[in-house]
């Protein structure tokens, strides 16, 4: 019994040993500015300064459409979410695309706010620079819910939508995916500036397919390193924890043509939210993705790149 006791002690004079070798061993530090554009920046970026930051973005594709397609990612993305889409469509459209502040090269805001009305107010002020007068607006997730409310707010500007997945709605019993809930923790978020184990990006990753198998070890490099970025947890955390309210009344306001695309087997926002979208948005359209989640330009990008190219066709 005594063996025993003295056992037990040393175990528990041990824990916080241990403890503190695990947490350095999440421990990860940011990467560089420098490092990080020489691994994600390629002859196609292009450097804005616009509201106190650098901001990465694409000008690709047909330079004489008169009516570009600008693409707007979700949370933790970037504009490589986009490159299958590029790849398919680029010859026959001028493609725009964008690291929101936050994510990806361009890093945080320095007002670190991360509300739909700073996204909305950065949109335009993008578009304004690039002299886009009008042009159709697509986003995904995050940017799917910055992409409507900047129709709502810049109507003569945005001749049509393309919603992928977007936000909108209140949420009901979406499984969701475990590094957002983790970030909208209260001090738990705050750990993740810190500590971030790569294995929870492929866990969210995973979530966000409807087949995990695609999501190859290349694909959760550029979503971990880019997430390193200096300043970008720190942003991810800002954002989780500051959301307001959802103001879904909104969206009947809409009266641009709409495209309305949605995996089926979306875990992070239920295909529901489809129907929702097309009975508030008059005269939309909605396209629901067979075997494909949260991120469907990636899993799935062939028939999203069919349905959209359709959906430009029959524009008045």
């Amino acid at each position: 019994m005594a063996t025993s006791g003295v056992k037990w002690k040393k175990a528990i004079w041990l824990l916080p040993a241990l403890l503190l070798l695990a947490a350095v061993g999440l421990y990860r530090a940011d990467i560089p500015v420098a490092e990080i554009e020489q691994r994600y920046a390629d002859s196609s970026s292009r450097f804005m300064r616009l509201m106190g930051m650098r901001v990465h973005y694409k000008d690709q594709g047909d330079p004489q459409d008169g009516f570009p397609l600008v693409l707007i990612h979700g949370t933790s993305s970037s504009l490589h979410t986009w490159d299958s889409l590029v790849l398919r469509m680029g010859s026959r459209k001028r493609i725009i695309r964008m690291d929101l502040p936050g994510f990806g090269l361009t890093g945080a805001s320095p007002e670190r706010r991360y509300t739909t009305d700073f996204y909305v107010a950065f949109v335009d002020s993008l578009l304004q620079r690039l002299g886009i007068r009008r042009c159709i607006l697509g986003g995904n997730s995050l940017g799917g819910g910055i992409a409507w409310n900047t129709a709502l707010a810049d109507t003569l500007r945005i001749r049509a939508l393309i919603l992928l997945d977007a936000t909108g709605y209140p949420r009901k019993n979406e499984k969701g995916n475990l590094g957002f809930r983790l970030a909208a923790m209260p001090g738990v978020g705050s750990l993740l500036s810190s500590f971030t184990p790569r294995a929870l990006i492929r866990k969210s990753l995973e979530d966000s397919y409807s087949d995990p198998t695609k999501v190859s070890d290349a694909l959760v490099d550029r979503y971990y390193e880019l997430l390193l970025r200096e300043g970008n947890r720190q942003a991810t955390v800002d954002l989780f924890q500051g959301r307001r309210q959802l103001q879904p009344e909104r969206i009947r306001d809409i009266r641009v043509p709409t495209l309305i695309l949605w995996g089926e087997d979306d875990r992070l926002i239920d295909v529901e939210n489809a129907g929702l979208f097309a009975r508030d948005i008059p005269g939309s359209e909605s396209v629901v993705l067979s075997r494909s989640g949260h991120i469907p330009m990636e899993e799935t990008p062939e028939p999203v790149a069919e349905a959209i190219l359709r959906f430009l066709e029959q524009l008045p």
